[in-house]
């Protein structure tokens, strides 16, 4: 399936408009690995835990977020916008993906 931010797909023709789809995902951050990823996972400002776990979350929204669009009749979506918060003091990270799922022309 193709997903993209951009609101049309060149060469490709809209010919049926689902409506918004949206896929979400909380995954919560184990408090040994915060402890560890402060002290030594940190090189030169960035955490490759974290930025692992934002990888999985983005990757789970997108896919529920795909199959939504599945389920509706879509075979694209487009207008992707991704949002990343963290709730509970940072000890859990969301990530959430919406767009609209679309039926483009073969």
């Amino acid at each position: 399936m193709l997903m993209t931010t951009t609101n049309n797909i060149e060469g490709k023709r809209i010919i049926k408009y689902h409506g918004l789809v949206s896929g979400e995902a909380i995954l919560g951050a184990n408090i040994f690995k915060d402890f560890f990823a402060g002290i030594r996972d940190i090189v030169g400002g960035r955490s490759s835990a974290y930025e692992k776990e934002l990888r999985a979350a983005k990757d789970i929204a997108l896919s529920e977020m795909k199959n939504e669009a599945i389920n509706i009749g879509g075979n694209a979506v487009i207008a992707i916008d991704l949002d990343y918060e963290t709730l509970g003091q940072g000890s859990m990270l969301m990530v959430t993906a919406s767009g609209t799922a679309v039926t483009l022309e073969d």
